[in-house]
């Protein structure tokens, strides 16, 4: 375990993919998705905990969401949960960490992680992230985790690396989520990974890269570093916030930069994205049927068939790759691959009258 190593969890996203089961007041990433008694926030959290202290752990939230961080990881300090005002992408959270953690260590090496994926075979996961730590203590590297691809998904973002034999691999593109054709050609060539989203560097590298390729933003962080940590931190992020625009860290930084560099591993992955993708980590019938709370099926394949409610009893017929899910106050059927609709649900609710209260 590393002194100077710190970990960013990005906890601060919505899971509109996962409504009804995933709602404003408790998103996905608060949720035992999985069925294993801990939350995605509570096993990710747990998976840094052997090569990371504790106290070097920060977790980037929505505001009205940092009592149920405080909750669920009752083990850190109320100073590791920096609380967003308002949601403006990834970009803006991981300068709030590392402005923060700058101010507490200049040599830091921080990994950036969403809180809300699947990992198998963590010890292996951990050994990966030691590795890219190591490399990123000469604070001149971006480092991106590359999961070797085991199909052609196109669900995810791809990452083409320069073929050479060392631990870390020049970048040569990115492109998110291909169609089948494209992720096929992908596949057989050899030379792409899928973008986890998880990143390693110095803190120096991603400092410099934010003034470089985000220079408003710096400029406004900078502009008040002295009330971060301070009895001002929320009034000066307020502040801050409202002048940084919305944009992604890939887009904004990783696809411009120069110094981006992937670091492959092996370990079995999902970003659990979809209804979809948890059926495929999910135990299933003989019909590939993922099944969870009473229901009674009959002639249904390839579904997953999810009722909340104790003493509630879900019957389902003659249905072929289906979300039938009783979730509280709402109950959702549609075609589980149908991903995309689900932010037309949302926004569908919440114009209705007193649509509101279903999400």
């Amino acid at each position: 375990m590393k002194n100077n190593l710190y970990v960013v969890l990005m906890a601060g996203g919505v899971g509109v993919r996962f409504w009804p089961y995933s709602r404003n007041a408790k998103p996905k990433q608060f949720l035992d998705v999985l069925g294993t008694g801990k939350s995605l926030l509570q096993s990710t959290y747990d998976r840094f905990l052997p090569i990371c202290a504790k106290e070097n752990i920060f977790v980037v939230t929505h505001e009205e969401h940092a009592h149920l961080v405080q909750e669920q990881l009752p083990d850190i300090d109320s100073s590791q949960i920096l609380a967003e005002p308002m949601r403006k992408n990834t970009a803006a959270c991981i300068a709030y960490a590392s402005y923060k953690i700058r101010q507490r260590d200049n040599d830091a090496v921080i990994v950036v992680s969403p809180a809300d994926h699947l990992i198998l075979k963590e010890s292996e996961f951990q050994s990966t992230i030691s590795k890219a730590a190591d490399q990123a203590h000469d604070h001149d590297k971006l480092i991106t985790l590359g999961i070797t691809p085991s199909r052609p998904e196109t669900g995810y973002g791809y990452i083409q690396f320069l073929p050479e034999k060392k631990i870390l691999k020049k970048v040569k593109t990115f492109t998110e989520k291909p169609e089948l054709s494209l992720a096929k050609k992908f596949i057989e060539s050899g030379d792409f990974v899928w973008n986890s989203g998880i990143f390693i560097w110095g803190v120096q590298a991603i400092i410099t890269a934010i003034q470089e390729h985000l220079p408003e933003m710096a400029e406004v962080f900078e502009e008040n570093l002295q009330q971060l940590d301070t009895d001002q931190e929320k009034k000066a992020i307020l502040k801050i916030y409202t002048q940084c625009k919305s944009i992604s860290i890939d887009y904004g930084i990783m696809e411009k930069a120069t110094n981006v560099y992937v670091c492959q591993a092996n370990f079995s992955w999902s970003d659990l994205g979809s209804w979809n993708s948890i059926h495929d980590i999910s135990p299933k019938d003989g019909d590939n049927n993922s099944i969870v709370g009473q229901a009674l099926v009959y002639d249904t394949r390839n579904s997953i068939i999810r009722s909340s409610t104790p003493g509630r009893l879900l019957v389902a017929q003659g249905l072929n790759g289906y979300l039938i899910g009783e979730f509280g106050d709402v109950i959702i059927v549609c075609e589980k691959e149908r991903e995309d609709l689900f932010r037309q649900f949302v926004n569908d609710v919440k114009a209705m009258k007193g649509g509101g209260e279903f999400l």
